[in-house]
């Protein structure tokens, strides 16, 4: 696999970046064998970049990634990079945001024990926190920088304005945003601040939380520790005309010769601020598809007809930390 540099000065990267928060528990049963085997299955494929955080199982989707790559990290820690993510804690049986010096110190710590490493490639903070001061939280992370337990820093969900104003206080090297086909509004705005300040973007939900997998439709029952049950993108008429628009992609990427969600991971790559595509699989038949976006070719005249599609489309959103119901961990 084709790989890339993440910003202007962080890591080699694999242009697939495999998600880990399905094995935590979110998305319905996840079963730690098949999540290692996930994880053999990408790096078999070359993807070297991996995207986890404490908030996916509070902390296991850290511990099966960890457990995946220990042989590998003991031989050539060099090999990967991994990702995670801080500034979310459980209070109770909810998610809330703290960004504040303590909880990053502590989060990060954590995920290196959970990990089996001795520092972390990329931490992000996970979501804005309206109570923490930027230049607060980014001390903190400078400190964990200058312990060689961190190489380089990142911001996840933030827009344009907040991520200016954070990179005001410490250099970033990455932004992660959610985008894909239903989901385009991060192109607007903070696609030209990442290129003018070269930031790295890892794009999340490439797939649209399975719609562009192809795995989703008007009947199907999602389980009860899985987030999207119940959620408005997921019922009714906006469903509905989205798995219309589903539909005719469907038809292109069949033309083409290539599966659903190669064209969706594909044209989510195409665009010229995003460095790499994070796909979350919970098996390897899951995940291979997706391997094959980095060598679809879409000329402009290939994007202008699939927008042409997408106009047709509902935009939708995925959960925030306050919305989202804690996953039952199974072992």
């Amino acid at each position: 696999m084709t790989g890339t540099r993440l910003g202007a000065a962080g890591p080699e990267v694999s242009r697939i970046c495999l998600g880990t928060w399905a094995f935590g528990g979110n998305w319905g049963p996840s079963e730690p064998r098949t999540a290692e085997r996930t994880i053999a299955a990408a790096r078999d494929a070359g993807v070297n970049f991996f995207d986890t955080a404490y908030s996916y199982g509070a902390g296991r989707s850290e511990e099966i990634l960890g457990r995946a790559l220990r042989e590998e990290v003991l031989r050539d820690r060099e090999r990967v990079v991994i990702a995670t993510k801080a500034g979310l804690r459980i209070d109770g049986d909810r998610m809330v945001r703290d960004s504040s010096p303590r909880q990053l110190r502590n989060g990060v710590e954590a995920s290196l024990r959970r990990l089996g490493v001795d520092y972390v490639d990329l931490v992000y903070v996970h979501w804005p926190d309206p109570a923490t001061p930027f230049a607060v939280s980014a001390e903190a992370l400078a400190e964990l920088v200058s312990e060689d337990k961190v190489r380089w820093i990142g911001v996840s969900n933030f827009d344009a304005g907040q991520l200016a104003a954070f990179a005001a206080e410490i250099p970033v090297t990455a932004v992660q945003p959610p985008f894909h086909m239903l989901r385009r509004e991060a192109a607007e705005h903070l696609f030209p601040a990442c290129l003018d300040r070269g930031i790295g973007l890892a794009a999340y939900s490439p797939l649209a939380h399975g719609l562009l997998a192809g795995s989703v439709t008007r009947e199907r029952a999602f389980h009860a520790d899985d987030w999207r049950r119940g959620r408005p993108e997921f019922r009714g008429s906006g469903l509905k005309r989205n798995l219309d628009v589903v539909h005719d992609l469907a038809e292109v990427a069949s033309g083409r010769g290539i599966a659903l969600p190669a064209l969706a991971v594909g044209w989510v790559l195409a665009h010229e601020a995003v460095t790499t595509a994070i796909v979350g699989a919970r098996n390897p038949d899951q995940l291979c598809p997706a391997i094959e976006a980095p060598e679809v070719e879409l000329s402009d005249e290939d994007m202008a007809a699939l927008d042409r599609i997408l106009r047709r489309s509902v935009p939708i959103e995925g959960p925030r930390p306050e919305t989202r119901r804690l996953a039952r961990v199974r072992e």
